[in-house]
């Protein structure tokens, strides 16, 4: 291990390659007074809460007599007690902003010394811009957040770990700061283990007798602490929440949660955590040979976190640091980890997941999955892989020719043949829908705008002769078997159709699926903006107009919470129509791209009954649906636009063969672009 920490950038990249360029060291500088605002938002919202109240949250005793664990608030180990407890009694006055700062700096630490810890060879924009994306992902990610909080020493251990680990050059010294890392938080004496494997044993050994001299202080100094902490609460399980609680996301804690308890639960942990650990000590120990240092350290980390009885969500900035890790043989296939950990460790679960009950075990250990995929399952690549530096690259189209020759493509946004990664679109496209919903939901509700805005939209609507929504309402009312079939196609079909055109072309026709997709997001992105800049009242909440709410049943209108409905939706959110939207892009879809006639005519009819189904459930004003038409309209525009026309104009004869490398995967049509075009 030591030979691999000199190989490594412990000291430095000695393999840098590429060179640096101006732009390089601006990105870097923004990169960086990025991360510093990210620091500065935190320190304000630790800082927004009250003195008393902040330091409170310490729950610790001002002065040294007393217990640590009387409220069964404080989770550290005696040791950590025994420093924080004088601080609480000499410094309280200037402790918050202390603590604060001192946490945020160790990040920005841990950032600085991580990125220097890369595996050679580092190209150069990585070894410039890795400390600050680095800080700037860890200042956002929930531990973090959460470590801020009073009484968490999280963000310290992992500092110590990789100070030892890539800074200090003795043996001993090392070993040293590892046993402090420890006897603040216990799990990470599996470092030492680590150490001894990979032939550091003198660290090793000093990093056990660090942590045994720090423990038997605090057994010195507080016994009864010591015993409540160590052998009451069998190293902390129970102290700051229940076992059992989301916070604790360790194998126990899930263990509990799925309704596990007793002998049989302690013995089945007891093996889940020794196979845990010998597969992620023996992971660690390979990637440690093969000089990827950082990701043996960001194991053993998460390995730790795991196999604790109780394994905080602030303890596991490890998973975070495992993205130095390279998976895949396809250069389409390397954003996948990273972005799935960025997203595990910046979302919250609920925004990864459906609210679905079948979901519930993996929404609620969501974090400790990613800890047991990086630290047990994930195939990281070796660097003596042949790809390693040089992945299977991406196939691209001939660059398309611009019609608008005022407009310039974009060059970022070329044309991939190949099919894109399914784990990376899942998750991406429920990451979106989720934020959709969300700012959907957070849009202006001012009642008596909207249902203004509804009455400028009926007025138009009569000027011109549209107002046919009541008509229409009662005529469906009045037939019980058109009602039902509306009511039926409104709640069905609206998500169903588009997600399963997403995967006839994906899995069909690639080529044709990505300026699909993008569509589809572009015009809803366009949606939002119009739901904030025009709340609007649907039909069915107009008070006085005599409409019948078919699908909601009747709502009390004297009320501004129209039932369950409110809750989870936000009721103003009508102009543009997606009901309407959506369909309109699945038939446009289907109509371009659909090989036989009765499934075009499938294509147009869906987008004609879904408008018949918003205006008879009395959901949607007839404008409303002219909206949808414009997002939608206006996101084939915007691709066309940054992208090129989907379809390249007839070639010249001399070109009009096309070799198979040339032709699109998924549809087949020629990709070169005419001679003399102008490309991006």
């Amino acid at each position: 291990m030591a030979n691999a920490a000199e190989h490594s950038g412990g000291h430095g990249h000695a393999g840098v390659i590429g060179g640096s360029g101006g732009r390089l060291g601006a990105a870097r500088l923004l990169l960086w007074a990025l991360a510093g605002a990210l620091a500065v938002r935190q320190a304000a919202v630790v800082l927004s809460v009250p003195p008393g109240q902040w330091l409170g949250g310490f729950h610790l005793p001002g002065s040294l007599p007393g217990s640590l664990y009387d409220t069964g608030q404080f989770t550290g180990t005696p040791f950590a007690g025994l420093v924080l407890k004088p601080l609480v009694a000499l410094a309280a006055p200037s402790l918050e902003l202390a603590w604060i700062s001192l946490t945020l700096l160790f990040v920005a630490a841990i950032g600085l010394v991580a990125a220097r810890g890369l595996p050679d060879p580092v190209p150069r924009r990585t070894a410039l811009l890795a400390a600050p994306v680095l800080t700037a992902l860890m200042m956002v990610s929930l531990p973090v957040r959460e470590a801020a909080s009073p009484s968490q020493t999280a963000v310290l251990p992992v500092l110590l770990v990789l100070l030892a680990v890539f800074r200090v050059p003795g043996g001993r010294q090392a070993g040293f700061l590892i046993g402090l890392a420890a006897a603040l938080q216990p799990a990470l004496l599996l470092f030492a283990p680590l150490l001894w494997l990979t032939g550091r044993r003198p660290a090793a050994g000093a990093a056990a007798a660090t942590f045994g001299g720090a423990t038997a202080l605090s057994w010195a100094a507080m016994p009864h602490d010591s015993w409540t902490y160590w052998i009451h609460h069998l190293a902390g399980t129970g102290l700051g929440g229940a076992p059992d609680g989301l916070a604790n996301q360790s194998v126990h804690g899930a263990l509990l949660r799925l309704g596990l308890a007793g002998p049989a639960e302690i013995l089945l942990y007891a093996v889940l955590a020794a196979g845990i650990a010998f597969i992620g000590l023996r992971r660690a120990v390979r990637y440690a040979r093969d000089g990827q240092l950082l990701l043996a350290v960001a194991i053993t980390g998460c390995v730790a976190v795991a196999v604790s009885p109780a394994g905080w969500r602030h303890q596991l900035l490890w998973v975070l640091l495992a993205v130095a890790g390279k998976v895949g043989r396809r250069a389409a296939d390397r954003p996948v980890w990273p972005v799935a950990v960025v997203l595990i460790m910046t979302l919250p679960s609920a925004v990864l997941l459906p609210n679905l009950a079948a979901l519930a075990p993996v929404r609620d250990n969501v974090l400790l999955l990613a800890a047991l995929a990086a630290a047990c399952a994930v195939p990281f690549l070796p660097r003596s892989s042949p790809y390693w530096r040089e992945p299977v690259p991406t196939a691209y189209g001939k660059p398309a020719a611009a019609r608008w020759q005022r407009v310039p493509l974009l060059p970022f946004w070329r044309r991939v043949l190949s099919r894109p990664n399914l784990l990376l679109e899942l998750l991406l496209i429920r990451v979106g829908y989720s934020l959709y919903s969300h700012i959907r939901a957070a849009a202006p509700t001012s009642r008596d705008l909207a249902e203004g805005n509804a009455s400028q939209i009926l007025g138009i609507e009569r000027a011109v002769g549209l107002d046919i929504e009541h008509a229409v309402n009662h005529a469906v009312v009045n037939t019980p078997w058109l009602e039902a079939f509306f009511n039926f196609y409104y709640t069905s079909f609206h998500f169903v159709v588009p997600l399963t055109i997403l995967a006839v072309l994906y899995w069909r026709r690639p080529g044709d699926y990505r300026w699909a997709r993008a569509s589809l997001g572009l015009a809803t992105v366009l949606a939002l903006i119009g739901f904030w800049l025009y709340p609007l009242a649907p039909p069915r909440l107009m008070p006085g107009l005599g409409f019948v709410d078919t699908v909601h049943g009747p709502q009390d209108l004297a009320n501004p919470s129209y039932g369950a409905m409110t809750a989870i939706s936000n009721q103003y959110a009508a102009m543009p129509s997606l009901h309407f939207g959506w369909s309109l892009w699945c038939g446009i879809v289907i109509v371009v791209l659909a090989p036989k006639g009765w499934q075009k005519l499938l294509g147009a009819l869906h987008p004609l009954i879904t408008v018949c189904a918003i205006v008879a459930t009395a959901n949607h004003w007839v404008l409303d649906a002219v909206g949808g038409a414009v997002v939608v309209g206006a996101g084939f525009g915007l691709v066309y636009v940054l992208s090129g026309p989907r379809r390249l104009r007839a070639a010249l004869p001399a070109q009009r063969t096309v070799s198979g490398e040339e032709q699109d995967h998924g549809t087949g049509q020629d990709l070169r672009a005419p001679a003399g075009a102008r490309t991006s």
